[in-house]
Protein backbone atom coordinates (compact mmCIF):
# COMPACT_ATOMS: atom_id res chain seq x y z
CA UNK A 1 0.00 0.00 0.00
CA UNK A 2 1.33 3.44 -1.00
CA UNK A 3 -0.15 6.21 1.14
CA UNK A 4 -0.02 9.92 0.33
CA UNK A 5 -1.01 12.84 2.55
CA UNK A 6 -3.30 15.15 0.57
CA UNK A 7 -4.85 17.65 3.03
CA UNK A 8 -6.58 19.70 0.32
CA UNK A 9 -8.54 16.83 -1.23
CA UNK A 10 -12.34 16.96 -1.02
CA UNK A 11 -14.69 14.02 -0.47
CA UNK A 12 -16.64 14.89 -3.63
CA UNK A 13 -13.64 14.85 -5.99
CA UNK A 14 -13.44 12.26 -8.76
CA UNK A 15 -9.88 13.16 -9.78
CA UNK A 16 -6.90 14.57 -7.94
CA UNK A 17 -3.42 15.80 -8.86
CA UNK A 18 -0.53 15.04 -6.52
CA UNK A 19 1.78 17.88 -5.56
CA UNK A 20 5.12 18.11 -7.32
CA UNK A 21 6.91 16.66 -4.28
CA UNK A 22 4.50 13.72 -3.95
CA UNK A 23 4.47 13.17 -7.72
CA UNK A 24 8.25 12.91 -7.76
CA UNK A 25 8.14 10.44 -4.86
CA UNK A 26 5.45 8.35 -6.55
CA UNK A 27 7.07 8.17 -9.99
CA UNK A 28 10.82 8.54 -9.41
CA UNK A 29 11.19 6.82 -6.02
CA UNK A 30 8.35 4.30 -5.87
CA UNK A 31 8.39 3.88 -9.68
CA UNK A 32 4.61 3.72 -9.90
CA UNK A 33 2.99 3.59 -13.30
CA UNK A 34 -0.36 4.14 -14.99
CA UNK A 35 -3.06 1.82 -13.59
CA UNK A 36 -1.22 1.37 -10.28
CA UNK A 37 -3.40 2.02 -7.24
CA UNK A 38 -2.51 4.29 -4.31
CA UNK A 39 -4.24 5.51 -1.17
CA UNK A 40 -4.76 9.10 -0.06
CA UNK A 41 -5.61 10.62 3.32
CA UNK A 42 -6.83 14.13 4.12
CA UNK A 43 -5.67 14.04 7.74
CA UNK A 44 -9.18 14.38 9.18
CA UNK A 45 -10.46 10.86 8.64
CA UNK A 46 -10.95 10.74 4.88
CA UNK A 47 -9.39 7.69 3.20
CA UNK A 48 -9.31 7.42 -0.60
CA UNK A 49 -8.41 4.63 -3.03
CA UNK A 50 -7.14 6.01 -6.31
CA UNK A 51 -5.67 4.89 -9.63
CA UNK A 52 -2.87 6.61 -11.54
CA UNK A 53 -4.11 7.85 -14.90
CA UNK A 54 -1.13 10.10 -15.74
CA UNK A 55 2.24 9.09 -14.30
CA UNK A 56 4.00 12.44 -14.53
CA UNK A 57 6.92 13.13 -12.13
CA UNK A 58 5.71 16.68 -11.48
CA UNK A 59 1.92 16.40 -11.73
CA UNK A 60 0.68 12.83 -11.32
CA UNK A 61 -3.03 12.62 -12.04
CA UNK A 62 -5.26 10.22 -10.13
CA UNK A 63 -8.77 8.87 -10.56
CA UNK A 64 -10.62 8.47 -7.25
CA UNK A 65 -12.06 4.96 -6.95
CA UNK A 66 -13.43 4.92 -3.42
CA UNK A 67 -13.85 7.15 -0.37
CA UNK A 68 -14.29 6.27 3.30
CA UNK A 69 -15.14 8.86 5.94
CA UNK A 70 -13.90 8.58 9.55
CA UNK A 71 -11.54 5.76 8.60
CA UNK A 72 -10.49 3.88 11.76
CA UNK A 73 -11.85 6.67 13.95
CA UNK A 74 -10.76 6.36 17.57
CA UNK A 75 -13.33 5.77 20.32
CA UNK A 76 -11.55 8.27 22.61
CA UNK A 77 -9.77 11.62 22.45
CA UNK A 78 -6.28 11.97 23.91
CA UNK A 79 -4.42 15.23 24.40
CA UNK A 80 -0.92 15.10 25.91
CA UNK A 81 0.75 18.31 27.03
CA UNK A 82 4.47 17.60 27.34
CA UNK A 83 7.59 19.61 28.13
CA UNK A 84 9.99 19.59 25.15
CA UNK A 85 13.22 17.71 25.84
CA UNK A 86 16.64 19.35 25.61
CA UNK A 87 17.55 16.87 22.88
CA UNK A 88 14.89 17.45 20.22
CA UNK A 89 15.42 13.95 18.80
CA UNK A 90 13.81 12.50 21.91
CA UNK A 91 10.61 14.51 21.56
CA UNK A 92 10.49 13.60 17.87
CA UNK A 93 10.79 9.93 18.85
CA UNK A 94 7.87 10.44 21.25
CA UNK A 95 5.76 12.03 18.53
CA UNK A 96 6.47 9.22 16.10
CA UNK A 97 5.48 6.50 18.56
CA UNK A 98 2.33 8.11 19.99
CA UNK A 99 1.13 8.84 16.46
CA UNK A 100 1.50 5.17 15.60
CA UNK A 101 -0.38 4.13 18.75
CA UNK A 102 -3.08 6.78 18.51
CA UNK A 103 -3.35 10.36 19.78
CA UNK A 104 -5.33 13.40 18.68
CA UNK A 105 -3.48 16.41 20.07
CA UNK A 106 -0.08 17.35 21.49
CA UNK A 107 0.90 20.62 23.13
CA UNK A 108 4.50 21.53 24.02
CA UNK A 109 4.38 23.19 27.47
CA UNK A 110 7.11 25.41 28.85
CA UNK A 111 7.59 24.71 32.56
CA UNK A 112 9.66 26.14 35.42
CA UNK A 113 12.28 23.41 34.98
CA UNK A 114 12.18 23.20 31.19
CA UNK A 115 15.58 22.85 29.51
CA UNK A 116 14.15 23.74 26.10
CA UNK A 117 11.98 26.81 25.64
CA UNK A 118 11.18 26.58 21.93
CA UNK A 119 10.37 24.03 19.26
CA UNK A 120 9.80 24.25 15.52
CA UNK A 121 6.24 23.05 15.06
CA UNK A 122 6.70 22.74 11.29
CA UNK A 123 9.50 20.22 11.85
CA UNK A 124 7.42 18.28 14.38
CA UNK A 125 4.52 18.14 11.95
CA UNK A 126 6.74 16.46 9.38
CA UNK A 127 7.61 13.76 11.91
CA UNK A 128 3.93 13.21 12.67
CA UNK A 129 2.88 13.05 9.02
CA UNK A 130 5.62 10.52 8.29
CA UNK A 131 4.40 8.38 11.20
CA UNK A 132 0.80 8.66 9.98
CA UNK A 133 1.82 7.35 6.58
CA UNK A 134 3.89 4.54 8.05
CA UNK A 135 1.07 3.37 10.31
CA UNK A 136 -1.65 3.76 7.63
CA UNK A 137 -3.82 6.17 9.58
CA UNK A 138 -6.24 8.75 8.21
CA UNK A 139 -6.06 11.23 11.08
CA UNK A 140 -3.09 13.55 11.57
CA UNK A 141 -2.65 14.59 15.23
CA UNK A 142 -2.74 18.32 15.93
CA UNK A 143 0.46 19.86 17.26
CA UNK A 144 -0.06 23.19 18.97
CA UNK A 145 2.39 26.02 19.39
CA UNK A 146 4.48 26.00 22.59
CA UNK A 147 2.74 27.65 25.53
CA UNK A 148 3.58 28.37 29.15
CA UNK A 149 2.32 25.87 31.72
CA UNK A 150 0.07 28.31 33.59
CA UNK A 151 -1.43 29.77 30.42
CA UNK A 152 -2.16 26.29 29.14
CA UNK A 153 -3.88 25.24 32.36
CA UNK A 154 -6.06 28.34 32.38
CA UNK A 155 -7.56 27.16 29.09
CA UNK A 156 -8.92 24.06 30.83
CA UNK A 157 -9.88 25.49 34.21
CA UNK A 158 -13.59 24.97 33.54
CA UNK A 159 -13.41 21.86 31.32
CA UNK A 160 -15.53 19.48 33.38
CA UNK A 161 -16.08 17.09 30.46
CA UNK A 162 -12.36 16.24 30.14
CA UNK A 163 -10.63 13.68 32.37
CA UNK A 164 -7.40 15.32 33.50
CA UNK A 165 -4.21 13.95 35.07
CA UNK A 166 -0.73 15.20 35.92
CA UNK A 167 2.21 12.78 36.11
CA UNK A 168 4.81 13.96 38.61
CA UNK A 169 7.52 12.58 40.90
CA UNK A 170 6.85 14.52 44.12
CA UNK A 171 5.94 12.62 47.27
CA UNK A 172 2.28 12.40 48.20
CA UNK A 173 -0.87 10.45 47.51
CA UNK A 174 -1.01 9.49 43.85
CA UNK A 175 -2.63 6.88 41.69
CA UNK A 176 -0.11 4.55 40.10
CA UNK A 177 -1.88 3.91 36.80
CA UNK A 178 -4.26 5.86 34.59
CA UNK A 179 -6.57 2.85 34.41
CA UNK A 180 -7.30 3.35 38.11
CA UNK A 181 -8.86 6.78 37.59
CA UNK A 182 -10.10 7.01 34.00
CA UNK A 183 -13.12 5.46 32.29
CA UNK A 184 -13.36 4.23 28.71
CA UNK A 185 -14.35 6.27 25.66
CA UNK A 186 -13.73 9.72 27.11
CA UNK A 187 -11.68 12.84 26.45
CA UNK A 188 -8.34 12.77 28.29
CA UNK A 189 -5.75 15.43 29.02
CA UNK A 190 -2.44 14.32 30.54
CA UNK A 191 0.42 16.57 31.67
CA UNK A 192 4.00 15.29 31.31
CA UNK A 193 6.76 17.43 32.81
CA UNK A 194 10.42 18.08 32.00
CA UNK A 195 13.38 16.00 33.18
CA UNK A 196 13.53 18.08 36.37
CA UNK A 197 9.82 17.39 36.98
CA UNK A 198 7.08 19.95 37.52
CA UNK A 199 7.78 22.49 40.24
CA UNK A 200 5.73 22.28 43.47
CA UNK A 201 3.92 25.45 42.43
CA UNK A 202 2.94 23.92 39.08
CA UNK A 203 1.73 20.72 40.73
CA UNK A 204 -0.35 22.68 43.21
CA UNK A 205 -1.88 24.75 40.41
CA UNK A 206 -2.79 21.66 38.39
CA UNK A 207 -4.37 19.95 41.40
CA UNK A 208 -6.41 23.07 42.14
CA UNK A 209 -7.84 22.83 38.63
CA UNK A 210 -9.00 19.25 38.98
CA UNK A 211 -6.01 17.31 37.64
CA UNK A 212 -5.59 13.88 39.25
CA UNK A 213 -1.99 13.14 40.40
CA UNK A 214 -0.49 9.93 38.97
CA UNK A 215 2.96 8.31 39.02
CA UNK A 216 2.93 6.00 35.94
CA UNK A 217 4.44 3.17 37.98
CA UNK A 218 7.39 2.82 40.31
CA UNK A 219 10.23 3.65 37.89
CA UNK A 220 11.35 7.22 37.24
CA UNK A 221 10.82 7.67 33.51
CA UNK A 222 12.34 10.05 31.02
CA UNK A 223 9.96 12.70 29.70
CA UNK A 224 9.42 11.06 26.32
CA UNK A 225 9.06 7.61 27.89
CA UNK A 226 6.46 8.89 30.34
CA UNK A 227 4.50 10.43 27.49
CA UNK A 228 4.60 7.21 25.50
CA UNK A 229 3.66 5.18 28.59
CA UNK A 230 0.61 7.37 29.21
CA UNK A 231 -0.48 7.12 25.57
CA UNK A 232 -0.17 3.34 25.65
CA UNK A 233 -2.15 3.06 28.88
CA UNK A 234 -5.02 5.05 27.38
CA UNK A 235 -4.95 2.92 24.23
CA UNK A 236 -5.08 -0.29 26.28
CA UNK A 237 -7.90 1.10 28.42
CA UNK A 238 -9.99 1.72 25.30
CA UNK A 239 -9.02 -1.40 23.38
Amino acid sequence: MHLFYTPDIQASQTEYQLSEEESKHAIRVLRLEIADTVQLIDGVGGFFDAEIINAHPKRTQLKILNYQAEYQKSNYQLHIAIAPTKNIDRIEWFLEKVTEIGIQEITPIICDHSERKDVKVERLNKVVISAVKQSLKAYVPQINDPISFSTFLNQFAKSSNILKAIAHCEEGSKKEYLQEVFQKHQQYLILIGPEGDFSPTEIELALSMGFVPISLGEARLRTETAGLYACLEIALLNR
